[in-house]
């Protein structure tokens, strides 16, 4: 006889699996439970963010119907940290609407920031005491900040993307 192929009588079968495959003959009415484990609750502490941040570089953006950010701008975003000859294991992006709390002290702490590059998040919002412009390296609190327009919109003007390549070889010295 074959072990794969042994026929075992239903009766030994229900007596395997009793509780399995039998109902509760207590009460044949009701529908089993089923529990679904919870969800791990959340510390506000905690920080969602794409990338390994291996050389301390945070890149902050703020989208609303993303977690981190949407493919299209990630592929941009890819794109210009390749050309810095950067990848996603170098930088740490985070979404700024999961942490909307958080200020710049808080973020420079976690992720021991060098660089922090603001995609469409103004200076004084991201708590900075001051503000400056658009592709003006600011070092400030031993890190170095680049406040550019939102990927969306370098996306869309070459221009802008020229600008923003002049700023990011002087600061990666490219």
């Amino acid at each position: 006889m074959d072990i794969n192929k042994i026929n075992f009588p239903a009766t030994a079968i229900a007596d395997l699996y009793r509780n399995t495959l039998v109902g509760n003959t207590e009460n044949t009415n009701t529908i089993p439970e089923i529990k679904i484990p919870a969800a791990p609750a959340q510390s506000p502490g905690q920080w969602k963010w794409l990338g390994e941040n291996k050389k301390h570089i945070l890149v902050l953006v703020s989208y609303d119907n993303a977690v981190h950010l949407p493919d299209k701008e990630l592929q941009l975003l890819t794109a210009m940290l390749e050309a810095c000859k950067l990848g996603l294991g170098d930088v740490a992006i985070v979404n700024r609407n999961n942490h909307p709390d958080q200020d710049y002290k808080e973020y420079l702490d976690e992720f021991k920031s060098r660089v922090t590059l603001l995609f469409g998040i103004e200076p004084v919002t991201f708590g900075l005491p001051m503000n400056f412009p658009f592709f003006q390296i600011q070092a400030f609190a031993g890190c170095s900040f680049l406040y550019c327009p939102s990927l969306d919109d370098l996306e869309k003007d070459k221009v802008l993307k020229s600008k923003l390549w002049v700023s990011l070889r002087r600061l990666f010295n490219i």
